[in-house]
């Protein structure tokens, strides 16, 4: 296993905090990982390049954070053939069912596991237990 089995990556600094629960599950398992801000709106370039680019840098399994439009998880997805492993944060008007949908309801070939809204300890869980098959 790579020292940095694990990439996270959310679209916004703001979303530091929303994903913060993953990063202690990963640090109290001694799991590596790198953490990235990468927006699928704002940066879609430099989205697109760490997706493509994740598997030539040691990742096994993405996990991707997003609130409200969740464009984040999918994006990265479309351009990886890594496990992808979606986090809807609890924001906006909808308190993330709208990210919710969002990522669970992508189209068929585009597949990211989908941990429930703002539950990101699991989204943690569930890339280790990827990483263990």
């Amino acid at each position: 296993m790579s020292d940095k089995p694990v990439l996270v990556v959310v679209g916004s600094e703001s979303d530091r905090d929303r994903i913060a629960p993953a990063l202690a599950v990963l640090d109290e398992a001694a799991v590596g990982y790198d953490f990235e801000v990468s927006s699928a709106h704002r940066n879609p370039d430099q989205t697109a390049e760490l997706a493509r680019g994740a598997r030539d840098k040691g990742y096994r399994v993405i996990i991707a954070g997003a609130g409200l439009a969740a464009a984040l998880p999918g994006a990265v997805a479309s351009l990886t053939d890594l496990p992808v492993v979606g986090v809807p944060f609890e924001v906006g008007a909808l308190r993330g069912v709208d990210a919710l949908y969002a990522i669970a309801q992508l189209p068929s070939g585009c597949p990211v596991g989908t941990v429930g809204i703002g539950n990101a300890k699991n989204a943690a869980h569930l890339a280790m237990r990827i990483l263990k098959a």
